[in-house]
């Protein structure tokens, strides 16, 4: 007895196995990458603070090292839910802020607030950890290795008048799921075999069951 395989869905079937194999290769490759930047940003923890300026333009190897600035003034006010260094949740006040001609435009988180009116805080020094504002990049820019960051963040050290200094930024908090990724991939793609497997079985004894009750006729 000659068994059919539907070839043109075994083709999709095997290629959407490989496409998810590939992937979880990937991860896999992204973990290491991100291994790597998080060793670095570990190590930028530690580094002696550079002044802005010197950082710009700033890309990830950059990130959470201390550094300094100056705002000349504040153009806008950003709000968002934060935490304070005491652990206690808030509004996060955010400060976009004019440098002149000395530098690049900076933006400046000025602490948390129990409430999320603006603070009376016009500019002056700012030191603090280097992180990235919150924006709405597309996760593929996030992806990609040694970008440019588009929106990079002083988190300052010392808060404006009436709020309490945010929490500063911690790799440590970074989450590292790409591990756990390529394995949900090669996990997909083994169940995506073995159930086109079980389903060519079935389709054997089904047609098996005719031909014999075709016999007996």
């Amino acid at each position: 007895m000659t068994r059919h395989i539907p070839i043109l869905a075994t083709i999709v079937v095997v290629a959407a196995a490989l496409l998810m194999v590939g992937l979880g290769f990937w991860q896999l490759q992204r973990l290491q990458e991100k291994e790597a930047l998080l060793a670095r940003y570990t190590a930028n923890v530690t580094k002696p603070p550079l002044p802005f300026a010197a950082l710009f333009p700033v890309t990830e190897e950059a990130l959470y090292r201390r550094t300094s600035a100056y705002c000349l003034d504040v153009l806008d006010w950003k709000t968002e839910a934060g935490r304070g260094i005491d652990g206690r949740s808030g509004w996060r006040h955010i400060a976009s802020c004019r440098t002149g001609a000395e530098g690049p435009g900076i933006i400046v988180d000025v602490g948390v607030s129990a409430g999320p009116t603006a603070p009376t805080w016009s500019g002056g020094p700012v030191r603090g950890r280097l992180t990235e504002a919150p924006n709405g990049e597309p996760l593929i820019e996030r992806l990609l290795s040694k970008r440019v960051i588009s929106s990079p963040m002083i988190v300052s050290e010392v808060a404006a008048p009436g709020l309490v200094p945010s929490a500063p930024p911690n790799p440590q908090n970074i989450p590292n799921n790409h591990l756990s990724y390529a394995v949900q991939w090669f996990i997909f793609a083994t169940l995506a075999l073995i159930i086109y497997g079980v389903a060519l079985w079935q389709r054997g004894r089904r047609r098996a069951r005719g031909s014999a009750a075709d016999t007996g006729a």
